[in-house]
């Protein structure tokens, strides 16, 4: 077993995952996995980091496979006795003029970005070291949503003692509603990205808080993190950040240093803490 530290990005054979890779790459004292479902995309962003003179590693993930997942966690228990840093970045989105039907995109969407998410969280963050830094790439646009959301749902998910189990279920009845055509009537906003975004900043709160109570004195810090607005396959070429500007905030969240005790559970913009 190694004894060095290792660092894992989701979904970052392109874009801000690639960026934090490229990062994580110049300032992490350690090994760093650049992560993607299809092999050959993946093994592509490698030689192109490698052509820049940088030493990423890789593996396979699809983190709609709970199996490649299973698979991933098996590996890094096995060499290096658990992770150090986890950037949970991938996701998706579908473009404003899809035609895809509504309930559709609510589902896909869902599926990736909050339960796949989920799904590493789950399988992962046992593995995470003393002193490890977690973070979960989410957006503005869940505190936007979170606005447009019913008083009731905005009490849900700005609550301090919610639970994993009672976000699951609100993520499940997003879903269900938006397949019935109710989804307005019982308070959500129009956009499964955001809602699957509201999920993965709450989910961020829930996990930090399990944390602190369960593993209390072992410095592991937890946060979600709005990127900004990046051009990217998926926010278009008019976006005002490259993914190198992008990525500034999470790699700052992933390498806060050892003596850091904050921030911790939070929602992060522009490495400011927001209000949630």
């Amino acid at each position: 077993m190694s004894n060095t530290q290792v660092a894992v990005v989701t979904g970052s054979n392109k874009g801000i995952g690639l960026a934090i890779v490229r990062a994580l790459c110049k300032q992490f004292p350690g090994d760093v996995y650049l992560t993607s479902r299809d092999p050959g995309r993946g093994q592509a962003a490698v030689e192109q980091l490698q052509q820049e003179g940088l030493k990423p590693l890789f593996h396979q993930l699809d983190i709609d496979d709970l199996q490649s997942i299973r698979a991933l966690r098996d590996f890094l228990k096995e060499k290096y006795g658990g992770l150090n840093v986890l950037v949970n970045n991938a996701g998706i989105a579908f473009k404003v003029h899809d035609t895809t039907p509504f309930a559709t995109q609510a589902e896909v969407t869902l599926k990736t970005n909050f339960f796949g998410t989920r799904n590493v969280c789950t399988e992962l963050l046992p593995l995470i070291k003393p002193y490890g830094r977690v973070v979960n790439v989410s957006s503005m646009v869940s505190s936007s949503a979170l606005g447009s959301c019913s008083q009731q749902l905005q009490q849900h998910f700005r609550s301090d003692t919610i639970t994993e189990q009672q976000l699951v279920q609100l993520m499940t009845k997003f879903v269900e509603d938006t397949k019935k055509g109710v989804h307005q009537q019982e308070g959500w906003p129009n956009t499964a990205y955001g809602v699957s975004k509201i999920g993965v900043t709450v989910l961020s709160r829930i996990q930090a808080r399990l944390l602190s109570q369960h593993r209390p004195g072992e410095h592991i810090l937890l946060n979600a993190c709005c990127p900004g607005w990046v051009r990217t396959d998926m926010a278009g070429p008019k976006a005002t950040k490259s993914p190198d500007e992008g990525a500034e905030t999470p790699v700052y969240l992933a390498l806060l240093p050892p003596s850091a005790d904050s921030p911790h559970g939070q929602f992060v913009s522009n490495k400011t803490v927001r209000a949630w």
